[in-house]
């Protein structure tokens, strides 16, 4: 039997945020350890959520945010991703703060791995700009507590109706 806690994909996509915001590449590593291809999927749509979110908090706030401050923060916050995928997000964020969706698209639908690592620099890169550090740590922890009182509740109604 295994002593290894079940991680859910929400537990993960925070996980690997946090770890982005702290800077600590063994808490990026550790928050996709043994993860699939399925599971790269969940996280990366938890992680997308996320970021539509962020982006459309920052858009109703009216909080500008400069291209070039938001690459600069990118490539900083990025040296905390496994080193065959920093490029990768540097490219990804620069494709996206010119404008160019489809590259940025394109990066992320060739590797669903490569694809949490962006999105996940991205939330963190919009999330401190929005929030500050640790606002945004604050912030997570709250999306945390909502999302499992949804799940919990969730749960209830299925077992409840069966």
């Amino acid at each position: 039997m295994s002593s290894t806690v079940h991680k859910t994909s929400r537990d993960r996509a925070l996980d690997i945020v946090r770890g982005y915001v702290g800077h600590d590449a063994v808490a990026v590593r550790e928050a996709l350890d043994g993860l699939d291809t399925g599971g790269s999927l969940e996280v990366y749509t938890i992680l997308n959520g996320l970021l539509r979110s962020t982006i459309s908090v920052m858009e109703l706030t009216g909080r500008p945010w400069r291209q070039d401050d938001l690459v600069r923060r990118a490539d900083e916050v990025a040296v905390s991703a496994p080193p065959h995928y920093e490029f990768a997000v540097s490219e990804a964020t620069r494709a996206w703060a010119r404008g160019d969706t489809s590259a940025m698209r394109a990066a992320s639908c060739r590797d669903p791995a490569g694809a949490v690592h962006i999105t996940a620099v991205g939330v963190t890169v919009l999330g401190q700009a929005l929030w500050g550090r640790t606002g945004f740590l604050d912030v997570l922890g709250e999306f945390h507590e909502a999302a499992a009182a949804l799940a919990d509740e969730w749960i209830y109604d299925i077992t409840e109706h069966r």
